[in-house]
């Protein structure tokens, strides 16, 4: 199947109970710095995006009583939610992915340079992994710095 890996880290998804909570613990124990925050209401997350050296945490907390980080954080608690990879040729490569039988729980394409899909955590050993290219699937796309 993949004669090359299939992209690199972008950002690793935490789901937290608090952003402001845990911005306490990643900036002020880690020293992550702060790189913006975005409320999504129809989604059901606030998320803000830390950087760690180089390495970009996800900090996700619930927003609205049907967010579905409430059943995640009842199940599982605070923790990993989901692993994302840059993926510049995302469509493809999901494409193939999706043919070699790897099941996908979401896929959605937000403009012709903006793909993402997360590969079902049935498939990949109980890990939620985002594949994508593009705002607004990728921390570090130019977009968000534009807000």
């Amino acid at each position: 199947m993949a004669q090359r890996p299939i992209g690199k880290i972008d950002h690793i998804g935490i789901a937290v109970k608090s952003i402001a909570e845990a911005r306490k613990f990643f900036e002020g124990a880690l020293g992550a710095t702060f790189l913006y925050e975005h409320a999504n209401p129809e989604g059901g997350f606030t998320i803000v995006e830390l950087d760690l050296n180089g390495f970009v945490l996800e900090l996700l907390e619930p927003l609205g009583d049907d967010s579905f980080l409430h059943g995640f954080l009842a199940r599982r608690g605070e923790g990993v939610h989901h692993l994302t990879l840059d993926v510049p040729d995302a469509k493809e490569r999901i494409a193939e992915l999706k043919s070699a039988g790897i099941k996908m729980a979401e896929e959605r394409e937000f403009a012709p340079d903006s793909y993402e899909a997360f590969i079902s955590p049935r498939s990949s050993h109980g890990v939620l992994i985002q594949l994508g290219s593009g705002y607004p699937t990728l921390a570090r796309a130019a977009e968000w710095f534009k807000r």
